[in-house]
């Protein structure tokens, strides 16, 4: 009895930095390579002469297995009261499982088309199967990876400041890794370091032929495989297999039943939110590059350096706020300012002239700052929701990502059907008369999405407990 007792207080104490920094790590592949994913997939399909429709259909097609696989590895993935063990493994074989599948699948999508030198044929129809069947391929190992890695914050610890930690801490390693060991800061650059070869492979490689648009991307796809590899073993090796006992759950030793969840209106107004959440990071990730190039005529460079300076903004907040002692009030004022950042960032991006493109490095800023401040946030309702109920933890994270990867695929979709139809951007009298569907697209979405959002968050009772503070700060 006094073990059991021990064990339930040493499991609702703050984490220690330690034990935030190798659960942060163990997203980095799935984020270095959903990074380049959502920035370089749809240029580097079209740069190598796909059609933009083409190139949203194998888009398309990933998200499709992304969300099927999200569904089916949430209900496999169960957080059971008697060692967190799933009917068919434990978290860390889905985790480990899944990355390899991300790192096979990404480089052969990069890596060139695979079924066109098999067959002999290098057509469109071919093409687009081809990069389709590793696009799907990729986001089923990269949905395994993702429900397993988010079903372990509720299972790890019951504080709920720690649980926003861990989130914070999962989306600050999505843009640069900082660990941090008793005496010790090293800065490790993760996705920094791959927009900075970006930025070297743009500037100085000047492609001519479509084998030469390849080995550009192939370097960066490359790279960001090794990077998240390492963090992956780190990952695997530092943390460890949660493992509840039962007798510390009391009476939630019963799976919950999805009709649980479905019975809450909360569900459906955190669903909501993180769906509109991804729908602004997403989005505008995608359409970045092409609004940059096209519509304000850039460099090449800028392809590596405006994404960059949106990462850097958004580690800085969220690491900021890994420190802050979170209430429901705090998560829902907080996403509202992150929205109403996004919506003056979205007006400025639809009526910005290619004349004043240097602008854009300061929108850049301001996007940073409202995707830390949305995302961490919306995360966060997530493990609201869950609350205490870790049985269901799984089921919640994978139907929430289920429309998240449906949703963005749509969007996406239906925005680059519609590429071809924009007016050319050459010699433009008026902005407003030569607006292209990458503009609305990038400027609109993101704004609306969080205009919505931001109305629905308003409509929440989020109820938390009082918090404790982190045992130790996370920078020192």
């Amino acid at each position: 009895m006094a073990s059991d007792m021990g064990d339930k207080e040493s499991f609702s104490k703050p984490l220690g930095r330690r034990s935030i920094f190798y659960y942060g790590v163990g997203h980095m592949l799935n984020d270095i390579t959903s990074a380049c994913w959502f920035t370089y997939l749809l240029v580097f399909l079209t740069d190598i002469g796909l059609s933009p429709r083409d190139a949203a259909t194998v888009m398309l097609s990933g998200q499709i297995a992304d969300g099927f696989t999200t569904i089916f590895a949430g209900e496999l993935v169960i957080c059971w009261g008697t060692g967190i063990i799933d009917r068919f493994g434990h978290f860390k074989i889905w985790h480990g499982a899944g990355s390899v599948l991300v790192a096979v699948s990404f480089s052969s999508v990069f890596g060139g088309c695979l079924p066109c030198k098999i067959f002999g044929t290098n057509s469109t129809t071919m093409q687009t199967v081809g990069y389709s069947m590793f696009a799907a391929i990729f986001n089923v190992g990269w949905a395994a990876t993702q429900v397993s890695h988010m079903s372990m914050v509720n299972c790890i610890t019951r504080n709920s400041t720690s649980r926003v930690v861990l989130a914070s801490c999962r989306n600050a390693f999505t843009m640069v890794m900082i660990p941090i060991f008793v005496d010790l800061i090293v800065i490790k650059v993760a996705n920094l370091s791959l927009y900075a070869v970006a930025l070297v492979v743009f500037n100085v490689s000047k492609p001519r032929t479509t084998a030469d648009i390849e080995n550009q991307y192939r370097w960066i796809a490359y790279l960001s495989i090794f990077i998240g590899c390492c963090f992956v073993t780190i990952f695997l090796i530092g943390t460890k297999e949660p493992r509840l006992k039962q007798g510390m759950q009391g009476k939630n030793h019963q799976r919950i039943s999805w009709a649980h969840w479905f019975k809450k209106v909360l569900y459906y107004q955190v669903a909501l939110v993180y769906v509109l959440t991804r729908l602004v990071t997403n989005v505008s990730q995608a359409l970045l590059a092409f609004y940059v190039i096209n519509d304000l005529q850039m460099t090449q460079s800028s392809k590596a350096l405006v994404p960059a300076i949106i990462y850097i903004c958004s580690f800085v907040v969220s690491v900021i706020l890994q420190e802050i002692t979170w209430t429901g009030q705090r998560l829902k004022a907080f996403y509202t300012a992150g929205g109403t950042l996004w919506i003056f960032s979205g007006a400025g991006i639809l009526f910005l002239p290619s004349s004043m493109h240097a602008l854009m490095y300061l929108l850049s800023i301001t996007i940073g700052v409202a995707n830390a401040l949305m995302v961490v946030t919306g995360v966060s309702m997530q493990s609201v929701l869950v609350g205490e109920d870790l049985h269901g933890c799984a089921f919640v994270y994978g139907s929430l990502s289920f429309l998240d990867k449906i949703s963005c695929g749509i969007a996406l979709y239906v925005l680059e059907s519609y590429q071809g139809s924009s007016p050319s951007l050459q010699g433009c009298p008026s902005i407003l008369r030569c607006i292209s569907i990458t503009r609305y697209g990038l400027g609109l979405v993101p704004a609306s999405c969080s205009l919505l959002g931001i109305a629905v968050t308003y409509t929440m009772n989020l109820q938390t407990p009082i918090l404790k503070p982190l045992m130790e700060p996370l920078l020192v």
